[in-house]
Formats: structure tokens, C-alpha cells, sequence
């Protein structure tokens, strides 16, 4: 049986603005400027995830390191980690892309 890293993020007692930049720096942005789109690149564009609900991700255990890193670099999040199960679906989502 294979393992990954369920990660849930709490944000509700950090100030609108701080959670703000956390999402952007750790989900990444659709935005535009002067009418042209772009994406701003935020860790888990890096990174195989799946994305369970809001502010619940699930990694592998070889990224699951720099996920907590980047949390804990972050400052103020309040974040939990449980190892999980993965099933077959869960393990090819979360296969590195290969470009």
C-alpha cells in the first residue's frame, strides 16, 4: 500500500489580506493586466496535488516535506498533516508530469 500527505490549511484567524497572499504564493493566480491574461505561479503549480476540498490537499510523501516547509516559512498558518492511503487513482494524479 502506498502513502501520501493530506495537508488541511486554516486560514479563518489570519487577517483577509495575509490568507490573500498565502493563497496566491501557495495555489498561484489567474490574473490579467492591461487586458492580457496570465498565471501567476504559486508551490503547488510545482508540485502533483490533489486538491480535496478548500484549503485540503493531498501530496506525495517525497513532496509532502516541501509543502510543510513552505507553510512553516510562510509564518501564521495554522496547518495539520496526516499520512493517507492512496488509492490507485490518487497514485497516477499524483505521477510528476513528465514534459
Amino acid at each position: 500500500m502506498m502513502f501520501g500527505t493530506i495537508v488541511v490549511i486554516v486560514l479563518s484567524h489570519l487577517e483577509q489580506r495575509r490568507a490573500n497572499q498565502f493563497c496566491k504564493k501557495f495555489y498561484g493566480q489567474e490574473t490579467s493586466t492591461g487586458g492580457k491574461g496570465y498565471r501567476r505561479v504559486g508551490l503547488l503549480d510545482e508540485i502533483p496535488h490533489i486538491k480535496l476540498a478548500r484549503g485540503v490537499v493531498i501530496v506525495s510523501k517525497k513532496d509532502a516535506n516541501g509543502v510543510v516547509k513552505f507553510i512553516e516559512n510562510f509564518g501564521g498558518v495554522e496547518f495539520y498533516t496526516r499520512d493517507v492511503a492512496l488509492t490507485p487513482e490518487d497514485r497516477k494524479a499524483l505521477q510528476p508530469k513528465r514534459v
